[in-house]
Order: C-alpha cells, then sequence, then structure tokens
C-alpha cells in the first residue's frame, strides 16, 4: 500500500521542473548536480505559485542567488517611488574624467 501511495502523490512544481527541465539556471547559465542541486529552485514566471501547468510553461529553474535576485527585481518595481521631489533625476553629469588628459600627457618624464 505505501507504494500505491507514493506514486499516487502528486509531484511537487519542482521535482517536475527537474524532470522536464536541464539543471541549468536560466538567468546565469550555472549546471548543477549531485549535492548542489538542492541550489536550484523553481521560478514561477508570473509570480502565481497557484499557475502550475504540467508543461511548465510558468516556470523556470533558478538558481537560489538569481532566484533572489527576481524576487528583489519584482519587489522594488511595486514599492512606491519614495525619493525626495526636490532633486532632480534626470540630471545630466558635469563630471569630465579625462578633462586634462591631454596635459598630463604631454609632462616631460624625468630621466632615470
Amino acid at each position: 500500500m505505501a507504494r500505491e501511495n507514493r506514486s499516487q502523490r502528486k509531484h511537487t512544481p519542482r521535482e517536475q521542473a527537474l524532470k522536464l527541465f536541464p539543471w541549468i539556471c536560466a538567468h546565469c547559465g550555472r549546471e548543477f548536480d549531485g549535492k548542489k542541486l538542492s541550489q536550484l529552485t523553481v521560478h514561477h514566471k508570473d509570480h502565481n505559485h497557484q499557475n502550475n501547468p504540467p508543461d511548465g510553461s510558468n516556470w523556470e529553474l533558478l538558481c537560489l542567488y538569481c532566484h533572489d535576485n527576481e524576487h528583489q527585481r519584482n519587489q522594488v518595481a511595486d514599492t512606491p517611488d519614495t525619493a525626495p521631489t526636490s532633486q532632480p533625476q534626470d540630471r545630466p553629469s558635469t563630471f569630465t574624467p579625462f578633462a586634462h588628459l591631454a596635459a598630463l600627457l604631454k609632462r616631460p618624464t624625468s630621466p632615470t
């Protein structure tokens, strides 16, 4: 009976994704196997964890780092702009790092 329960058990999205996709992070391209396979996670592309189509079209395998980065980007995009409105954000930079380069290149070198 224990075998029947295991075979009838619905597989998690991660288990299904690991069967469907190569064990490579979809963002950074790192390959995973053996003990490191636990660092590969399933990311829901539409961020809806209830949307689990059997063909895996809403999933991608991401390493822990890329998965965290993906969710951080999503959180930042969802937060309202908290920057003070008194400072313009699109002000061009006035810094010119090579302004005096020509003068530096023309300097005479000291004899050694």
